[in-house]
């Protein structure tokens, strides 16, 4: 378990978990804003902006990326790696729902959506329903902070404020979910915080409300070894005390479970009902020509994630 998690702990979107996903969408903010964008997020500058006490908002803009390589060029392509990759990852699951709606699927459930802004900015078709699941102030946090800024959902939005450690599937139903209809489900950003069995049960709560038809996102949990976590760590904080850059108050390592029981995820899909299929982030991050060349990846026990897809026949 991670060292600062509960079993029945929350968050807003300024504390644990919640702030990070203030730094994901710091970095959809860094890549729609570059000269070569790969995304076009344009809600995610003022989600970020609206939090206040995090070091998230500027971590991984360009200028300073370009300070840290004055000091460590290694932790500047680190810091470079980590931006793309985010900007990837969307790329990626951003397709998948463009082409689960292409397939005529009209009801969409992103699995604690943190600041996701797809409802807002994707090009939805008619009918199409987006549940979002999350911890309630985060969800109102995002509600409240676009309407700020005048955005309105490109498909109907609905709320379903539920930890899904709770019981999320009655509330779901509650809100307007019909399990007859088949859906597309994203998890992203999520499997790292949950344990092995939690994972487990998440899909097969999963399973029991996707009607034939359905598809599957999910970013799965990195691995990482220990001495790699502590050596980042400590470079990171020599490069922010050099720089004078507000250093984060918590370790996201001690956030996530590093779980060695963990299943593989299109393994486990493929023997529970679905047809599933798992591209590498490094693969994926070459396709698209964001792979960040001189990053340390020497540790031979540290592993980007896979993005699997699935469909239930």
């Amino acid at each position: 378990m991670g060292a600062l998690r509960t079993d029945d702990d929350s968050w807003d979107i300024a504390t644990s978990v919640g702030s990070t996903a203030v730094m994901v969408a710091a970095a959809r903010a860094a890549d729609t804003e570059s000269q070569d964008p790969l995304i076009n997020d344009p809600y995610a500058r003022p989600l970020v902006d609206g939090v206040s006490g995090l070091p998230w908002q500027n971590l991984l803009e360009e200028d300073v990326i370009e300070r840290v390589a004055g000091v460590d060029v290694e932790a500047a392509a680190i810091f470079r790696h980590m931006r793309n990759y985010q900007a990837v990852r969307t790329h990626f699951f951003d397709a998948f729902f463009t082409e689960a709606a292409a397939a005529g699927i009209r009801q969409m459930v992103i699995l604690a959506s943190g600041l996701d802004s797809r409802a807002y900015r994707l090009a939805w078709p008619a009918g199409t329903r987006v549940f979002e699941i999350d911890q309630p102030k985060v969800l109102e946090y995002k509600a409240a902070k676009l309407a700020e800024h005048g955005a309105d959902p490109t498909a109907q939005r609905q709320e379903v404020a539920v930890d899904l450690r709770f019981d999320w599937p009655a509330e779901l139903k509650r809100a307007g979910f019909d399990p007859a209809q088949p859906t597309a489900w994203l998890a992203e950003g999520l499997l790292m915080y949950l344990p092995a069995e939690a994972q487990d049960r998440l899909f097969e709560n999963i399973g029991e409300l996707s009607a034939t038809g359905s598809r599957i996102a999910a970013e799965t949990a990195g691995k990482h070894s220990e001495d790699r976590r502590e050596e980042m760590q400590q470079r990171f904080e020599r490069v922010a005390e050099a720089l004078e850059i507000q250093r984060p108050d918590l370790d996201i390592a001690d956030l996530v479970y590093n779980d060695p029981d963990r299943a593989e995820l299109d393994e486990w899909l493929n023997a529970h009902g679905w047809t599933a299929t798992a591209t590498p982030a490094t693969e994926e991050m070459r396709r698209l020509e964001r792979w960040v060349d001189g990053v340390p990846m020497t540790d031979d026990q540290d592993v980007l994630s896979n993005f699997v897809v699935a469909e239930r026949g």
